[in-house]
């Protein structure tokens, strides 16, 4: 715990410093995990009124929790391995039990059989006799409604798969599998929820992501006439592997200019690299992955032309209406509320406004596209049925995603896409804040 204080105060004090060490990285991520067991996961066990939760995994082949429930130096699972959770009361807390795999830094009981065959105390645990003593185990403690991670609308809380149910069914029998119930919820909020000790490294880690889109924005990086997007974004991916951090989709750099006519997209092609010329206005999608959470940013730039100090009135003018998008969205985004109410009442104000504007916002953390609920998506202004009708929570973070398409005068009425993208969260108060200041202006290649 000293150790995490540590760094959370160094991260907040100081914005600019680098993150941690990769050792004590990892000491900072096992706490967190120690915390969200001992503090997220009994509360939802008793919310959705699971006596005991299964989360079974194969080796390459793990459920989408199962990185939110190990430490960070357990990569994978080992062969199956098979985490039980029993809810034994208020007073005595949940039970944690590994069937296969480590205890991940004394987390969890390693369960053997307590009355093994002769010749089997060292051996791990292998085919029917796992699922054999998971029946031991189940009689043993006798819950009354055992959840296990299956769903049609989540991916979250649909990690077991058709081949480790058949055989939980055929090994376990009748008497215990009538108490399965699909534990949807209880998967994608144990998911979604965030710890506040992960906001100061989390801010951190956006600062590093918004340091890198204002300089490869800049004349450090970009050369008009000379530069093309695939520089830039090759740019990007060289510095966060010499950070030793990753990316969770290949960052995009997109230009745009006036076209030569008037029915061309203003889009240049993405599939060929496009060299970069005085007047371009440039859009980013970046993101980073770093002590297993994720990150994901859009800003814009635009590359001055000789004489320039700023970007046309218009070009300004089309930054200003995605960011009043963005205004129209936070102050939408309201505890209890269902991500499809948000979108429709947003949507219509923003209708309401004179405004061509999308908006597909989608929590972030320990995924880029995280657990909890969908603010509409890119094709799918409509709502988004299921993901979309899970009510918003307090403490989730966002990646607040839209764009808007403005007529620019000084482009003869031809339209500007602007996208952009920033991370906030639901504070215990209700309200929604930036994790990081947005962004205001265009970032500037002189």
């Amino acid at each position: 715990m000293c150790l995490l204080l540590f760094f959370v105060a160094a991260a907040a004090g100081q914005t600019t410093s680098p993150l941690p060490p990769v050792r004590e990285q990892a000491a900072i991520q096992q706490e967190w995990l120690k915390l969200r067991l001992e503090r997220i996961l009994p509360p939802l066990l008793r919310k959705h009124g699971i006596d005991m939760w299964i989360v079974v995994s194969r080796e390459y082949n793990e459920d989408p929790v199962f990185h939110s429930l190990v430490s960070p130096t357990m990569f994978a699972a080992r062969r199956r391995t098979i985490y039980v959770f029993f809810d034994r009361g208020p007073e005595r807390g949940v039970e944690r039990l590994a069937l296969g795999g480590g205890s991940n830094g004394g987390l969890y009981e390693v369960y053997r059989d307590p009355s093994p065959a002769p010749g089997n105390t060292v051996r791990e645990l292998w085919g029917d006799g796992q699922w054999l003593l998971l029946k031991k185990l189940i009689e043993q403690r006798q819950p009354r409604v055992i959840g296990i991670n299956i769903s049609r609308t989540h991916a979250f809380a649909d990690g077991l798969t058709a081949g480790e149910h058949e055989q939980m069914l055929e090994s376990l029998g009748p008497e215990i599998t009538r108490r399965f119930r699909r534990s949807e919820l209880l998967a994608l909020e144990y998911v979604e929820a965030r710890l506040p000790e992960m906001m100061p490294l989390y801010r951190q880690l956006m600062t590093v992501a918004h340091g890198l889109i204002s300089r490869a924005f800049s004349a450090e990086v970009i050369r008009p006439g000379v530069t093309t997007n695939h520089d830039i974004v090759w740019w990007l991916r060289q510095q966060v592997a010499d950070r030793s951090l990753g990316t969770w989709f290949q960052p995009s750099v997109r230009v745009q200019r006036q076209a030569r006519a008037a029915t061309a997209a203003s889009f240049l092609s993405e599939d060929g690299p496009v060299v970069i010329e005085r007047g371009d206005v440039l859009h980013v999608d970046f993101g980073l992955q770093g002590l297993r959470l994720n990150t994901d940013t859009q800003h814009m730039g635009y590359v001055l032309r000789d004489g320039e100090t700023e970007p046309p009135a218009g070009i300004r003018r089309a930054l200003d209406k995605a960011k009043r998008m963005q205004d129209l969205l936070l102050e939408r985004m309201k505890p209890g509320r269902s991500g499809n109410e948000v979108l429709a009442e947003t949507l219509a104000q923003v209708l309401d406004e004179g405004i061509r504007g999308t908006v597909y916002s989608h929590p972030i953390g320990d995924h880029g596209h995280g657990a909890g609920p969908l603010i509409g998506l890119w094709d799918r202004q409509q709502g988004v049925p299921g993901r979309g009708d899970v009510p918003l929570k307090t403490g989730t973070w966002f990646s607040i995603e839209l764009s808007a398409r403005t007529p620019v005068p000084e482009w003869d009425g031809q339209e500007l896409f602007v996208g952009m993208e920033e991370e906030a969260w639901l504070t215990p108060e209700g309200r929604m804040q930036w994790v990081l200041p947005r962004q205001e202006r265009y970032h500037l290649v002189k």
